[in-house]
């Protein structure tokens, strides 16, 4: 499969995944929401590596870097998309998952100083700020209601990306590991620190139907699982800031389903704020430089 498909496919899988995480809280708690889509994304991973026979790394160290991914990028995201979520339309959700290339843009550079960023990349994390406080229109009022803290917590999930995606890029770059096996230590020990947690976080009632198992089982097998080798291909493949362009797929995706199957309303300042964020993630990935002219023939 090339690389491209691979990369629709992932902005499409991942798109659903509001979907499917919005069905999921009818029936279940959010820690059980994480919980279930890390343990079944492990699951898959792990019969690929079975399959494929491949080995994982012997440096402690590389396990310890990736231990800090599963937290950042796994466990604590998921957590906070999946709380977030009870009072937030999975619309919204997908457009503020939008906001992660600046979140890595921001990390890279004032963080792990892995890039240098040009005025213009600045200007664009400034511009990607301000389309981010016009999807939370203050001018409506800040009461600090749940869903205000429920945008702030899904922020602070896109940052734990950003910060992830720049961890990579500075202590995970150079492994070894095949996409697969990489895929599959990720989400395989955040799997593993959530079974630890079990009887803190997931020991609630539940409430299943088939369409909560149904929305359960894409989230962790392809949403957790697949879509995140077919990520790591992209990235491999073309880097990091041409794979983070997925999220120009995922708000997309996410609205429309939003709308079409769960009914959800869309203001008018969320497609709006979300463009002013898409003009500053181009910026911010110094994408909308000049093209030099080509010379003409004397």
């Amino acid at each position: 499969m090339s690389i491209a498909i691979q990369f629709i496919l992932c902005g499409i899988v991942w798109g659903s995944s509001f979907l499917f995480m919005k069905v999921a809280l009818t029936g279940i708690s959010p820690a059980q929401v994480a919980w279930s889509r890390l343990i079944l994304g492990a699951l898959s991973l792990a019969v690929f590596v079975a399959l494929r026979r491949d080995r994982l790394p012997r440096r402690l160290a590389v396990w310890g870097h990736m231990t800090v991914l599963a937290v950042s990028f796994c466990v604590v995201p998921f957590l906070l998309f999946s709380w977030a979520q009870q009072h937030v339309t999975s619309g919204l959700a997908s457009i503020y998952n939008a906001t992660t290339p600046i979140m890595t843009a921001i990390m890279a550079w004032l963080v792990f100083r892995v890039e240098k960023l040009k005025p213009l990349q600045i200007a664009g994390i400034v511009v990607g700020i301000l389309g981010v406080m016009v999807i939370i229109a203050p001018w409506q009022g800040l009461d600090l209601s749940q869903s205000i803290v429920a945008q702030l917590a899904i922020l602070g999930a896109t940052a734990c990306y950003g910060f992830s995606l720049a961890y990579m890029r500075r202590f995970a770059s150079d492994t070894g590991m095949s996409a697969l096996v990489f895929s599959f230590l990720n989400i395989g020990i955040a799997a593993a620190i959530m079974l630890v947690l079990t009887p803190v976080l997931v020991l609630t009632p539940v409430t299943l139907s088939p369409w909560v198992v149904g929305a359960v089982v894409l989230l962790g097998c392809l949403g957790t699982g697949v879509a995140y080798v077919w990520n790591q291909n992209a990235l491999r493949a073309w880097g990091p800031t041409r794979a983070s362009t997925v999220t120009y797929i995922t708000p997309v995706v996410g609205v429309l389903l939003g709308v079409v199957v769960l009914g959800e309303g869309l203001s008018w300042n969320e497609p709006v704020g979300a463009l002013v964020v898409f003009l500053g993630i181009l910026l911010a990935q110094n994408r909308l430089r000049r093209r030099p002219r080509e010379a003409t023939a004397g």
